[in-house]
């Protein structure tokens, strides 16, 4: 088995809906995420994933849509007025929890075709959610 990692590091914030933590505040966070691919076999080049392949694909992504942005629940009662204000936001139907994060990530990593084994997102350098399939 052949095991690639690459590391995507972006700035994000968001708040929890129905917590009663500080998260429940609006706020930022310097994350990064781990995306592990595994594979039993290589291509002809002698690689299970071209890194460059990756950083086309996932990072572009990751940039262009969690980049910078306030991911927030699809409920948000803020979503109608960071939308009016033009601000960029991103919305998911859960709260945007490391996990769910990670989750997110990793879907779109399987809809690229990679062979994606998990995705962990580190919230902080010292809090971190990993997201994966198979048992």
């Amino acid at each position: 088995m052949f095991r690639v990692t690459q590391e995507i590091e972006f700035c994000y914030g968001h708040r929890l809906l129905n917590y009663d933590g500080k998260c429940r505040f609006l706020h930022g966070h310097n994350g990064k995420a781990v995306i592990v691919l595994e594979g039993l076999d290589l291509d002809s080049r002698g690689m299970l994933v071209d890194f460059t392949d990756i950083k086309k694909s996932l990072a572009t992504w990751i940039d262009a849509t969690l980049d910078h942005r306030m991911i927030l629940n699809e409920k948000d009662p803020t979503v109608d007025f960071f939308r009016q204000q033009h601000e960029p936001i991103f919305t998911i139907p859960d709260n945007p929890t490391a996990e769910n994060i990670a989750r997110l990530i990793y879907l779109f990593a399987k809809e690229q075709k990679f062979p994606i084994a998990e995705v962990t997102l580190w919230e902080t350098t010292k809090a971190y959610a990993t997201y994966h399939e198979h048992g």
